[in-house]
């Protein structure tokens, strides 16, 4: 009687059905394994509706159910800087039908900042596809007089401490950004963290504070507008949507930004021990996503850039997020939470 190979199974269970003799070649009493996805699949999402985050999970769950042939809907679950979803989604059960939208927070800044997370970013979860990075601008007050990088650099060693740089909060990438190119350029800034990027902006508009690094959906506005003077971008590519700003690296010569690299990403991840033939499908399913045209639009439309890739793509650059930020957060002092 023919028998059914471990690989023959995988297939099996992710499309196709078991006829009646492939069934009685299992035997035992084993049972045939259901079709992935046999109902609807959910994306976790660590914050609250109507974000940067829940815009771009949505926008994804709605090529997946196409792609995949049943409902993906994103499950929203804010709460604790956006580790109680993650340490929910990290405990649900591995069979497919739960994915998480991870970050730059949950995968890079959170496991370096909090003293009890209920989750690792590594053992927790198996990766499945880089979707995109989305750039920081460093943009500044436009009655400051300052108008690159250089001269940035220049100004903040000529008056020691008279740069203030605001951020959306502590402990977030817009605040370790500002860490980052202390650290980097030697000079001296004092951060001023408030309650979200609006109130952020509002300071550095006002010229309660001189400059900010936030992200480009967030900043750029306020700089097509004339608000803000825009510096440079945080990532080693220049933006798709804003080709005219240079890189950090491209925008100074006084010092080394060459390995300068910043930016808001979001990846695809499911529960540790989910099968590799299920990563396999929502992985080759989100890479054809980006290869469409409405889709990569979408993207650069909302500050960002396509990224794709295999699973262990998205596991190596989280990777050297965990270990940059690791350096970054303990260089700039920053008090575990």
């Amino acid at each position: 009687m023919a028998s059914l190979t471990r690989r023959g199974l995988g297939v099996l269970a992710l499309g196709g059905s078991l006829t009646l003799g492939a069934s009685l070649a299992l035997g035992g009493g084993a049972q045939a394994q259901a079709a992935w996805p046999a109902r609807t699949v959910s994306i976790i999402v660590p914050y609250s509706a109507g974000g940067a985050t829940d815009i771009l999970a949505r926008k994804v769950a709605e090529g997946l159910s196409g792609a995949l042939g049943k409902t993906v809907v994103v499950d929203n679950r804010p709460g604790a800087g956006g580790t109680l979803g993650t340490a929910l989604a990290a405990r649900a059960k591995p069979d497919g039908y739960t994915l998480f939208l991870g970050q730059v927070s949950s995968h890079g800044i959170a496991p370096n900042l909090y003293t009890e997370l209920r989750y690792d970013p590594v053992k927790s979860f198996v990766p499945i596809v880089f979707i995109e990075t989305i750039p920081n601008i460093l943009a500044v007050n436009k009655t400051l007089p300052i108008n690159s990088v250089d001269e940035l650099i220049a100004y903040a060693k000529a008056h020691p401490d008279a740069l203030n740089f605001a951020s959306s909060g502590t402990g977030a990438s817009t605040h370790l950004s500002g860490e980052m190119f202390k650290a980097f350029t030697g000079i001296s800034m004092t951060h001023v963290p408030f309650h979200g990027s609006a109130q952020a902006l509002v300071s550095v508009m006002g010229g309660q504070t001189q400059m900010i690094f936030d992200n480009m959906p967030s900043v750029y506005p306020y700089v097509t507008a004339g608000n803000l003077k825009a510096l440079a971008v945080t990532t080693l590519k220049r933006s798709p949507q804003a080709p005219d700003i240079p890189t950090l690296a491209e925008a100074t010569k006084s010092a080394d930004l060459s390995r300068y690299d910043v930016s808001a990403w979001f990846g695809l991840f499911a529960p540790a021990d989910t099968p590799r033939p299920i990563v396999d499908r929502v992985n080759a399913a989100v890479n054809a996503m980006l290869k469409e045209p409405g889709f990569a639009k979408f993207i650069v439309e909302t500050g960002g850039v396509p990224e794709g890739g295999t699973p262990e793509d998205l596991g190596r650059f989280a990777d050297s997020e965990l270990k940059k930020w690791k350096t970054v957060i303990e260089q700039a002092g920053v008090p575990k939470q």
